[in-house]
């Protein structure tokens, strides 16, 4: 395994993350522990988790995930072998009210404050290594939004105020450190400036997606992580496993989340279809496993500090965990950056 700096702390993470989000819908707490102890034992000391997980959310299996990881904790005795991420969620359009979760979750003190002793409770723990917000509280091209609308917003629980009460958590030793997820250039730019301005916490880390169907993070982003030590935490690296090649010519295999679950349709346009098809083709072509090089692929990339990899098996596990091994020849590059050229972006 190989392990890199997480912004400007002392901690190595591993450059594969371990994601949980199907913990406690697609896989029960067996597999949960199964995964956590397979993950572990092949070097990946970085789990990344949130309180409303799992997904697709709902009231009935909130913090369940977070559950999962604690009574991991609890009955392996490794909490001090893991680097532990969650995050908080907050109001957002996209998601809607989430009434079940504190009456409506905002990014303001009080929200934040019951948020981390909520997850510490599930998580069994008292301290958490990374705290990171889930997503912005003002409307943002995020969650499948390539295009920007600008809203006016009088109502927001402001960055200077969500970064305080992060701060304060991290005081108190309830936080190692924090960090954000599908933000923007604008909002890391924002959360920095807080930090020198007003002597905050300084975020060491942005969770976004990044795959072969979306490299948007390229645009405006991926500088700003090298030169301001806030790598990418690449989210959704196989573009919910389109490109792995399971859902070649229509396919829909039982158990799977696309089969499962119709709110996934991020990556299932037309062009991202013909695209998905055209990166397994290259794989095989060169006789690589498409899930293999697509996600050694984001390895290789100078602004990423891990890639958070999900399964629903061991047998994936083992197979996105050995991707770190794979180094891609220029020849298998050159193919990827020629498809990227047809199909730029095809997917938010």
């Amino acid at each position: 395994m190989e392990y890199r700096t997480l912004g400007r702390t002392d901690l190595k993470v591993s450059a594969i993350c371990l994601g949980t989000m199907t913990w406690g819908e697609q896989n029960n707490l067996d597999e949960a522990l199964e995964q956590m102890d397979f993950a572990l034992a092949n070097g990946v000391n970085f789990f990344d988790t949130a309180e409303m997980y799992p997904v697709p959310p709902r009231p009935e299996t909130q913090g369940r995930t977070e559950e999962y990881v604690g009574e991991w904790f609890a009955r392996r005795g490794k909490r001090s072998e893991v680097i532990l991420a969650t995050k908080v969620s907050g109001r957002s359009e996209a998601t809607g009210d989430w009434k079940h979760l504190r009456g409506g979750p905002r990014l303001n003190r009080e929200h934040i404050r019951q948020a981390v002793h909520d997850s510490l409770k599930r998580l069994q723990t008292d301290y958490i290594d990374l705290y990171q917000v889930h997503w912005p509280e003002r409307t943002t091209n995020f969650f499948g939004q390539l295009g920007y609308r600008h809203k006016e917003q009088s109502d927001l629980a402001s960055i200077e105020e969500t970064l305080s009460a992060l701060s304060e958590l991290v005081k108190e030793g309830l936080v190692r450190h924090v960090g954000v997820s599908n933000e923007t250039p604008w909002g890391v730019m924002e959360y920095l400036r807080h930090a020198h301005q007003d002597d905050l916490q300084r975020i060491v880390s942005i969770q976004n997606p990044y795959n072969l169907l979306n490299r948007s993070f390229e645009v405006g982003l991926a500088e700003m992580a090298i030169r301001e030590d806030v790598g990418l935490l690449a989210y959704s690296p196989l573009a919910m496993a389109m490109l792995s090649g399971k859902y070649m010519k229509g396919q829909r295999p039982a158990g799977a989340r696309l089969t499962l679950f119709d709110r996934f349709q991020r990556y299932s346009g037309p062009q991202a279809v013909a695209a998905s098809e055209a990166y397994v083709t290259l794989a095989r072509e060169h006789g690589l496993d498409p899930s293999t090089m697509a996600l050694a692929y984001v390895n290789s990339r100078q602004f990423v500090t891990s890639n958070i990899i999900g399964a629903t098996n061991l047998e994936q596990l083992k197979t996105n965990i050995d991707s770190i091994g794979c180094v891609l020849s220029q020849e298998v590059e050159q193919g990827i950056e020629a498809l990227h050229q047809r199909y730029s972006n095809p997917a938010p």
